[in-house]
């Protein structure tokens, strides 16, 4: 049926459910209070596609029956391809959970919507420096209207574009259970829908489209962290069925032949990616965010897709006739790691970890770091095709925040519920001398904060697509909280209060990130190659195991990296001349001059745990 034929005046929205082991799907109406309207079977397919029309606005669920355990007619289910979701007064998770319950008006439902028109994606004009960020968490102490929605993050934008940020990324949007608890929004309920709870209004669709809107009015691109490996529907046995394994799991989720649930995810189940359902479903999704205007995709433990080579495929030709960009979480829970050339598919971007540990090891002054150092300031040639397709990280939502990781030792996690088990322990992290915040010696307090500014130098001068998380360029701690996917408080929210404390940072990030843009040499889609020279405190490079230091010369740029104690002195390359634009080691707003401090001498004296930029002096 065409969606836009008009039936008594009304646009009638078609439903289709693909669901090839059920014998008999019913269409259940309600209004918004979760009582119900009326039902009507729909029709099945030699394919097991289920087919039916409902007019717009309407708000539906399915009933599924067939052969199975998991089929449950008590259940009223929410369709996968809902558009968007409404949860009744009453919605209670616990009900999903019991067999034989109903839980009639009382599940989250679909909303029959008429596809949007395209809006055009937007390139940025600069190279890409991203900031990952959750909507919630944003804004929610900000006092404003809308505070923790969509409306409100669009007033956060002048701020990100001073601070030289190109791409916005969102932790995900896709519709999740407010009930399930998960803060971070990785426990997706519905894949193509927008999580309704971060929007002001009655449209959360439409406050995405206008959030990307205005971001490309900024020279910002928007690209949505996605979740497509698993879903909320948790344990088999405890778990809710709120949608795919009430319709026929066999089509949506990896089962072994006992029927139990293969997940590598660590969430409870895995998606089968290698069913035509699945496919179709992820790629519908896909389109419904594309057609808001979003720029670029992050696959969230993007591992769990590559079980079908074929599928990531279809997924990059899918990107290119868009014009978006696709990034890798190219691991699992399940250890299966598959960065730069081991991914199976050309042309997606990756989270570099290894740049991470690399560069954390380096910053606390670890032995033997230099090597790996030499490769991260490149672009990683010894593990991704190219160089842009390295997302050089220090932290992101999974981990310690920047200043934590420069505050605490040890993960105090204490508050999750998991007596401090949950969360890694593989933080890599110095507290300078003082685990925590209360309290900290004025000396400790000065050495953390030439660290956030040694952090941020490694990551803006390397070679790559640079990324940061939110608020690290303001000092934003979570009190050593390194896994707060379910703190949904203070611990995760920014604090703009404590951020006028860090000014000085903020104004040092702004200004690094400028430089940055100014030697487009950091952002070539090429090699570096023989563009780059290193070296090291005293003349040539030393990657021997007690080297904590190394410089390098491209384009216009000359940096250099103590991580040393002590004071270390580096030749200055030729020709010349030069000016200082960074030295770390400098009070603010000293730390960093844009228009740059003259220098004329052969060689520099760089502070202990500093780091120094030089940049050509030109005309």
């Amino acid at each position: 049926m065409d969606p836009s034929a008009a039936v008594s005046g009304t646009v009638m929205i078609p439903v289709r459910v693909p669901a090839p082991g059920a014998t008999r799907l019913t269409l259940v109406e309600f209004d918004r209070d979760g009582t119900e309207l009326g039902r009507r079977e729909l029709e099945r397919d030699e394919s097991g596609t289920f087919r039916g029309a409902v007019p717009e606005g309407t708000v539906y669920g399915l009933v599924a029956e067939g052969e199975g355990p998991r089929f449950d007619p008590s259940k009223v289910l929410l369709d996968p391809w809902a558009a968007e979701v409404w949860f009744p007064p009453g919605h209670d998770r616990a009900l999903a959970t019991r067999r034989g319950v109903s839980n009639a008006g009382r599940g989250p439902l679909a909303v029959a919507r008429a596809p949007r028109p395209r809006r055009p994606n937007r390139r940025t004009s600069r190279g890409h420096v991203v900031y990952e960020a959750h909507v919630r968490g944003m804004t929610v102490r900000r006092h404003v209207e809308g505070a923790g929605t969509f409306a409100a993050l669009v007033g956060e934008l002048p701020r990100l574009q001073r601070l030289g940020i190109t791409v916005l990324e969102l932790l995900p949007v896709q519709q999740n259970d407010p009930q399930e608890g998960s803060y971070w929004g990785y426990m997706p309920l519905a894949f193509g829908a927008v999580h309704r709870q971060y929007a002001a209004g009655d449209d959360p669709a439409a406050e995405l489209a206008a959030l990307v809107t205005a971001a490309h009015d900024h020279d910002i691109e928007l690209w949505l962290d996605v979740v497509f490996n698993h879903t909320t529907e948790v344990d088999p046995d405890t778990g809710p069925t709120y949608s795919q394994r009430g319709l026929d799991e066999r089509a949506f989720y990896r089962l072994r032949e006992d029927g139990s649930y293969v997940e590598t995810t660590g969430c409870g189940n895995d998606i089968d990616v290698t069913s035509p359902v699945v496919q179709d479903l992820v790629t519908w999704s896909l389109d419904r965010f594309a057609d808001l205007g979003v720029d670029g995709f992050r696959f969230d433990l993007a591992a769990v897709l590559a079980h079908d080579t074929a599928f990531l495929d279809r997924l990059t030709a899918w990107a290119d006739a868009r014009g978006v960009t696709l990034v890798a979480e190219p691991w699992d829970a399940a250890g299966t790691h598959l960065l730069g050339r081991a991914w199976p598919s050309p042309g997606w971007r990756h989270w570099n970890d290894a740049f991470r540990d690399s560069c954390r090891s380096f910053l606390r002054g670890e032995p033997g770091t230099v090597p790996a150092m030499v490769q991260r300031v490149q672009g990683s040639p010894d593990l991704v095709a190219a160089p842009l397709e390295s997302v050089n990280f220090l932290t992101c939502h999974d981990g310690f925040t920047l200043y934590d990781l420069v505050a605490y030792d040890h993960k105090h996690n204490e508050a999750n519920g998991w007596d401090n088990r949950d969360g890694t322990d593989d933080n890599r992290s110095w507290n300078c001398g003082w685990e925590g915040d209360d309290g900290v010696p004025e000396e400790v307090l000065a050495l953390r904060h030439r660290q956030l500014r040694n952090a941020w130098c490694l990551v803006m001068m390397s070679h790559g697509t640079p990324m940061v998380g939110m608020g690290d360029e303001c000092g934003r701690t979570q009190g050593g909280n390194n896994n707060a996917y379910n703190q949904d408080n203070e611990t995760s929210w920014f604090d703009w209060d404590r951020a006028g404390a860090f000014a000085g940072l903020e104004r040092f990030c702004a200004e690094l990130v400028a430089l940055r843009h100014r030697h487009p040499v950091l952002a070539q889609p090429d090699w570096w190659g023989d563009q780059v020279r290193f070296f090291g405190a005293g003349g040539p490079l030393d990657d021997g195991h007690e080297s904590r230091s190394l410089a390098w010369a491209v384009g216009d740029l000359f940096v250099i990296a103590n991580a040393w104690w002590e004071p270390l002195r580096f030749a200055v390359p030729e020709p010349g001349p030069w000016r200082r634009v960074v030295d770390t080691a400098q009070p603010p707003p000293d730390d960093i001059v844009p228009a740059g401090v003259p220098f004329t001498g052969d060689a520099y004296d760089v502070g202990p745990r500093s780091v120094v930029i030089l940049e050509r002096a030109l005309g």
